[in-house]
C-alpha cells in the first residue's frame, strides 16, 4: 500500500471553507456530539482556516487561527498571541502527520501576522499531541462543550 500523500493550504476559497467546515462537522458535531449551534462561531468568518487534502481532493483535516479581538478572550487580552482552534482530522486520516501538518501551517499564518505565540485549549486527551509539537499546559483544566480542556501555549 503506497502511503497518502496530502497537501496543506489555507483556505481561502469558499469551497475549501465548506471542506474545513464539512470536517468539523464529521469530527465535532458526529463523532464527539458537540452540539452543531456551538461548532460554527462569528469568528469563522475572519479566521485564518487551513485545510489538508489528499491528492485526489478529499478533505483530511483542518483548524483555525484567531487573531487580535477575536483571539482576546481565549489569549487574556495579549494581542501577540494567536489562538489555535477547532483542529480537526477525519478518522480515516489519523496517524498520518495531518494534525501536525495543520498545526504548523497555523504557526507559520501567525508567525506571518507577526505573532509571538499561540494558544490553543486542547481535549485532554490531546495533551501529549501537542506537548510533542512544543505546547506546554498551564492553567486548571476546565469543561468546553462538556469535555475537559487544558489552555496550552507555545512560543513562535
Amino acid at each position: 500500500m503506497s502511503p497518502v500523500t496530502y497537501a496543506v493550504r489555507v483556505a481561502d476559497d469558499p469551497a475549501d471553507r465548506e471542506a474545513c467546515f464539512t470536517v468539523r462537522k464529521e469530527v465535532f458535531v458526529v463523532e464527539q456530539g458537540v452540539p452543531q449551534e456551538i461548532e460554527y462561531d462569528a469568528h469563522d468568518t475572519d479566521a485564518v482556516h487551513v485545510l489538508a487534502v489528499r491528492e485526489d481532493g478529499l478533505p483530511l483535516g483542518t483548524g483555525r487561527l484567531l487573531y487580535g479581538e477575536a483571539a482576546a478572550a481565549k489569549t487574556d487580552g495579549d494581542p501577540s498571541v494567536g489562538s489555535l482552534g477547532r483542529l480537526a482530522v477525519t478518522r480515516e486520516a489519523r496517524g498520518l502527520g495531518v494534525g501536525a501538518a495543520l498545526v504548523r501551517a497555523i504557526e507559520d499564518a501567525a508567525r506571518a501576522r507577526g505573532l509571538a505565540a499561540v494558544d490553543l485549549h486542547a481535549q485532554t486527551h490531546a495533551l501529549g499531541f501537542y506537548e510533542r509539537l512544543g505546547y506546554v499546559p498551564y492553567g486548571p483544566e476546565f469543561p468546553d462543550a462538556g469535555m475537559p480542556h487544558r489552555a496550552m501555549r507555545r512560543a513562535l
